[in-house]
């Protein structure tokens, strides 16, 4: 025998079309503005070492993929650790920050001014006192360090202190064996783990989300530093090179290739924040409905 039908509507999903039109209008526009290039260069015939033409740049990228790749690979290399400097710096900082107004006083002012002076202005000075690799991934971790930090701080500054006043109503982070000093320090380390933790998580992937595409922007910075002192192995590097030998095409290919970069980090980083959140938090819950 069958099993009785279930009364009541059925789960709330997204809409299909919604979800398709969010990706066929970029993709629609983007279509018809490289159409609409590659039509306008071949009807004006305008010289490639003006405005090459978009199939012109494929080929180049196709021809060039050997050379474009190895510089991909280095400023992909130089992208992601200093990222990874800035996420660890960031929120060891931010906890540091969180557990101890002193600090927060004594080394937060000196993050602000790492973080409003141009790294353009920076690059050059790094690379007369350090190697090149190393001021490269300085610079890339320099961009990328504050939003790391200012959103972490931020979201462990923002829990509802009504639960921080419920935890010490019941004791539940001062053990009554320790010290005054010793139980006040352990009193925030479990309202860091238990209370301050997960309502900075959000705080944390948007500022990485942020980050990741900085850090890029870092890492192209500092190898057009470097190659405009006569060294780089990057994809700003071959830039540059390109632009020197008047070599129109390929800068088109290199600089495509850096945009596709950019969007991809974006992309991937976005998927992993949607993925932590979209059990519990309304930012990523909304998306289900």
């Amino acid at each position: 025998m069958r099993a009785p039908a279930k009364d009541g509507p059925a789960p709330a999903s997204r809409p299909e079309p919604a979800r398709l039109l969010r990706v066929a209008l970029p993709l629609g526009l983007f279509a018809l503005v490289v159409l609409g290039w590659e039509r306008w260069v071949v009807a004006y015939e305008v010289p490639h070492y003006i405005l090459p033409a978009p199939s012109r740049i494929m080929e180049t990228m196709i021809a060039d993929w050997p050379v474009l790749w190895a510089s991909l690979l280095q400023t992909l290399k130089t992208t992601f650790l200093g990222l990874a400097l800035a996420v660890a710096g960031g929120v060891g900082l931010a906890v540091l920050l969180s557990l101890s107004r002193l600090v927060e006083y004594s080394l937060y002012p000196y993050a602000v001014v790492l973080q409003v002076t141009p790294v353009v202005a920076i690059s050059p000075l790094l690379l007369i006192y350090m190697p090149q690799e190393a001021a490269v991934l300085t610079c890339a971790w320099i961009v990328a360090f504050f939003p790391i930090l200012s959103n972490t701080t931020l979201g462990l500054q923002s829990v509802d202190r009504n639960l921080l006043e419920l935890f010490d109503l019941y004791g539940a982070t001062k053990p009554r064996w320790a010290p005054p000093w010793l139980g006040r320090f352990l009193s925030r380390v479990k309202a860091l783990w238990y209370l301050r933790r997960p309502a900075a998580l959000p705080y944390f992937l948007a500022g990485l989300k942020i980050a990741g595409g900085l850090a890029l922007i870092g890492a192209v910075v500092a190898e057009i530093a470097a190659g405009s002192a006569g060294a780089g192995s990057g994809l700003a590097y071959r830039i540059l090179e390109s632009q020197f030998r008047l070599n129109i095409p390929r800068l088109f290919a290199a600089l495509a290739l850096l945009s596709l970069t950019g969007v991809v980090i974006f992309l991937t980083l976005s998927a992993v924040s949607h993925l932590l959140l979209r059990r519990w938090h309304e930012s990523a819950i909304a998306e289900e409905r």
